[in-house]
């Protein structure tokens, strides 16, 4: 169609902080889709924690007009977490800007951004960015990315976002290069690649026009962003924008649409610090859900936290991201439970299945020892390493996904002293040698505390628990004996003297100076009464009971 020689759709795919935004903002400047008095950092940036973190945590489309075209810019995420909507915005668009940093040069998820969009033969458009810094290394990175791409350099792009050097190139070469959209011809008229739910408009679908005109229906808005939502009457074949469907239950709408729904990753507890703000937090995260297809909640109990919600994330970031957006929206104080993967129990089969992923991390050739040490900590298998560049290597792991989410973000930027980047994609389910660690205090379970654990981590994990829980809990008036219970996943019913002990330690009684009002006489006397303190705690010991208080678990969670 002649109508759709004039449009490119692109999206800028990229590591986190390498300045993707930044780019979007001198596009939208150069094709005054927002006019210079108007401008601000971060525009296609929506939420206030995006700006504050620097970061894109939601795609925007943005519809631009330069030199008798039309350019549709999908922003996509950066991180890890969240490559579901890279995955959904490469599915609408021909083509994808490769930005890299100058400075930082190609990091884990400029590889894993790139690796889906030539599964989905886009064609790649390599740009470095940052060229302004005194500290860039252009050369070095115009080699990593040529030996990526197996193209040459002179095909390599050079821009500083910031400044705005040489971003009109870039322009250029989208409409030089980025293919027309292409006629399909499918079932439906849309792909649907992102929606919210509007409480005017119902669900806003974000969405590529396929094969004929969409015309505006009664009851129906559609429209164009630029970047605001802008009404039109008709979208062209190849065009982006979006659709006010007027439809009321958001899942429903985009299970009908085809859209697949993200699987979460990560699973966390959330409890209101005040049980008295239990439909507060229940009714702030079903708003979030309106906006956020991916967070899973369902409603749970706990002996000592009382009512919360159990949640599945798509990664830690998602999380972090959630349980803030909770507490500065909603004004929710909120205790977080430590994070866990999601396991499979085949109980006739005595088989435990957890999730792993393929890690990628990229790390300077001199930190590879450390680096490989860490990993060599962990379970999983070394699958490839290969050079980057002389200086620059690239590692490929398959590990367990608990492995993953427990502190080893942390772990590696130390052993690499900040330069290791990482990205990991899931690999499915796995089997796993897997045991359950219970808790007792004076012989009674505490089932909050259960964890599941490598078995050859076990021991470690048990006396690291037992360890933290004599120190946090206060003493009682009799001694209280904490124990760490090794027991098989299998088991249901939890019986007392089944499960070996790993892991012990004593809370000693609070003493109470029962001979402080005898002044002197018999010592018969004062022998008696601490004959007789002795023998009531020896009673207490075997009936009493330890409560834990909400404290003690968001100490011990704050210290996980």
């Amino acid at each position: 169609m002649r109508f759709m020689k004039n449009i490119r759709n692109f999206c800028i795919i990229a590591h986190i902080d390498h300045g993707k935004s930044t780019l979007a903002d001198r596009f939208l400047e150069l094709t005054k889709t927002i006019d210079k008095g108007k401008m601000q950092d971060q525009v296609l940036d929506q939420m206030d924690l995006e700006r504050e973190r620097g970061i894109t945590i939601k795609l925007q489309p943005v519809r631009m007009e330069y030199k008798d075209h039309i350019l549709n810019l999908i922003d996509t995420p950066g991180h890890m977490d969240f490559y579901w909507e890279v995955m959904r915005s490469l599915g609408a668009v021909e083509g994808a800007i490769l930005l890299v940093d100058a400075v930082k040069g190609v990091q884990a998820q400029t590889i894993s951004n790139l690796r889906l969009a030539q599964e989905k033969n886009l064609k790649i458009i390599p740009v470095i960015n940052k060229i302004d810094l005194q500290n860039a290394r252009v050369q070095e990175v115009e080699q990593e990315i040529s030996e990526l791409l197996k193209i040459d350099k002179k095909n390599i792009l050079k821009v500083s976002a910031k400044t705005g050097t040489g971003v009109e190139n870039v322009l250029d070469a989208i409409i030089k290069h980025v293919p027309l959209p292409v006629h399909k011809k499918t079932s439906q008229n849309i792909l649907v690649f992102d929606a919210f739910y509007d409480s005017y408009k119902g669900v806003v679908a974000y969405i590529r026009v396929l094969n004929s005109n969409l015309q505006k229906q009664p009851n129906q808005q559609i429209g164009v962003f630029k970047p605001q939502m802008t009404f039109v009457n008709k979208l062209n074949p190849g065009e982006i924008g979006y659709i006010a469907t007027g439809e009321k239950n958001l899942e429903q709408y985009l299970a009908k649409m085809g859209f697949t729904k993200p699987l979460p990753m990560v699973f966390a507890s959330l409890y209101p610090m005040d049980q008295a703000n239990f439909h507060t937090l229940k009714d702030a995260l079903n708003k979030l859900k309106l906006n956020d297809a991916s967070l899973d909640s369902q409603e749970e109990t706990s002996k000592a936290l009382g009512r919360g919600f159990r949640c599945g994330f798509l990664g830690m970031l998602h999380l972090e991201i959630i349980t803030e957006r909770l507490k500065r929206e909603h004004g929710l104080d909120l205790v977080v439970t430590t994070p866990q993967v999601n396991y499979k129990i085949e109980k006739r089969k005595n088989i435990i299945r957890e999730p792993w992923v393929k890690l990628e991390i990229i790390v300077p050739l001199k930190y590879m020892g450390q680096v490989m040490s860490l990993l060599k900590n962990l379970r999983g298998a070394h699958k490839a390493s290969n050079y980057l560049s002389n200086e620059i290597l690239n590692i490929e792991y398959e590990i367990p996904l608990a492995d993953v989410i427990c502190g080893f973000y942390d772990n590696l930027k130390s052993a690499s002293s900040g330069y290791a980047s990482m990205s990991y994609q899931p690999l499915g389910m796995r089997n796993g040698d897997l045991v359950k660690l219970e808790v007792l205090l004076a012989r009674e379970r505490v089932p909050a505390l259960s964890q599941i654990v490598p078995r050859e981590f076990a021991q470690a994990r048990a006396r690291k628990l037992a360890k933290k829980l004599k120190d946090l809990i206060p003493k009682q008036n009799f001694a209280v004996a904490v124990q760490i219970v090794l027991r098989s996943v299998f088991e249901d019913n939890f019986n007392i003297g089944l499960g070996r002990v790993l892991a012990r330690e004593n809370i000693s009684a609070m003493r109470k100076d029962v001979t402080s009002g005898l002044y002197g006489g018999d010592y018969s006397r004062k022998k008696k009464l601490l004959e007789k303190q002795k023998k009531g705690k020896k009673k207490m010991e075997s009936i009493g009971k330890v409560r834990i208080s909400s404290d003690v678990f968001v100490r011990l969670l704050g210290q996980s």
